[in-house]
């Protein structure tokens, strides 16, 4: 057993012998860093070359309209717009996330990322919109989230 273990500590300890080649400073990786990055650097856009980019998208419920629909208000109005919706089926909104949002504070302060109950309840807005826009619906009437099965996440939002 002792051998074992002693073999196992031996076998470890072998990741942190010094490299047979010099080390390059701090100074020197610094260097060539900031040389890799001038010359992969992008020449800086104008807000208009940005804002053409989602020219194309077509907004179907702006905010104002969805503050008509939802009872919702900043902090906790989850969808800005909605861009795609077909009638008592499904919809896609968008929720523009920036590092001003209040949650970011305390989730983390080091590395913000938005937490998944606040992506569901998003969810869920989408979902009242939709339902309080199907015929028969009730004028401001309130739909509460009861559940949600096999959510899963594959990135953090940020």
């Amino acid at each position: 057993m002792k051998l074992a273990l002693l073999a196992t500590l031996a076998t470890a300890a072998t990741a942190f012998v010094a490299p047979s080649t010099p080390l390059v400073t701090r100074t020197q990786l610094f260097a060539e860093d900031e040389a890799a990055e001038e010359a992969e650097a992008p020449a800086p856009r104008s807000a208009a070359e940005i804002s053409a980019l989602t020219a194309s998208v077509k907004t179907i419920f702006s905010l104002e309209d969805i503050n008509g629909i939802l009872p919702h208000r900043y902090p906790f109005l989850l969808v800005d717009k909605v861009v795609e919706y077909e009638q008592g089926k499904r919809a896609v909104g968008i929720k523009s996330v920036t590092l001003n949002e209040p949650h970011f504070t305390g989730h983390f302060p080091d590395r913000p990322i938005m937490p998944g109950v606040l992506q569901v309840e998003a969810l869920a807005q989408l979902a009242g919109i939709v339902c309080l826009q199907m015929e028969g619906a009730e004028p401001g009437a309130v739909f509460f989230f009861a559940g949600v099965d096999g959510v899963k996440w594959k990135r953090p939002v940020v």
